[in-house]
């Protein structure tokens, strides 16, 4: 069984039953995933999977800091003793950077996962924000007007994607691009 097959399977044990709709968005974004693999060669397994896990944290039962790719990453390093690179993908997806700081947890974070290759963090980005919470595709600038909608402005999830913002375009476009030029090569 590869990596990604794997990570379904825990995710949908997870995700599935307790969460419905984050177990549709996390299929969503698994899908955007694997439609990279002509970007990413040999890495598109690791992707794939990390796309698989990267809402893990919040599961119910997994749910401590209320930061869901802390709760995640440190489950999966603890219990499942995920590969290190899987394991910063999920702790960094999506500028992650951005609402640990405004939870005051950016010290805990960076002390026990690294930064991961920027490529990466941007191809997964990528599929995370171009994905619905029911699992469809949709355009970045959709996807980030649902936060604010769904948590209204002064919540602590709006501030943090207000301020990501540009980090989270620029990570789409930069896939954007890379996707382009391998269909004109």
């Amino acid at each position: 069984m590869g990596q990604a097959e794997w990570a379904r399977d825990l995710a949908r044990q997870l995700l599935e039953e307790p969460l419905p709709r984050r177990w549709a968005h996390t299929q969503g974004v698994a899908a955007r995933a694997e439609s990279l693999a002509p970007i990413l060669g040999a890495e598109a397994d690791l992707l794939t999977a990390s796309a698989w896990l990267h809402d893990i944290g919040y599961a119910p039962q997994l749910v401590d800091t209320g930061f869901h790719p802390l709760d995640g990453t440190r489950y999966l390093r603890d219990v499942h003793r995920a590969d290190d690179t899987l394991v910063r993908l999920v702790a960094h997806h999506s500028c992650a950077v951005y609402e640990v700081t405004e939870r005051g947890l950016l010290d805990v974070l960076n002390e026990e996962f690294d930064q991961e290759r920027p490529e990466l963090v941007e191809a997964l980005t990528y599929c995370d924000m171009t994905t619905s919470p029911d699992g469809l595709p949709l355009d970045v600038d959709v996807r980030l007007a649902e936060f604010h909608s769904r948590y209204g402005p002064d919540h602590l999830v709006s501030r943090s994607i207000r301020n990501a913002t540009p980090c989270i375009t620029s990570a789409v476009r930069a896939i954007q691009v890379a996707l382009g030029e391998a269909e004109g090569s």
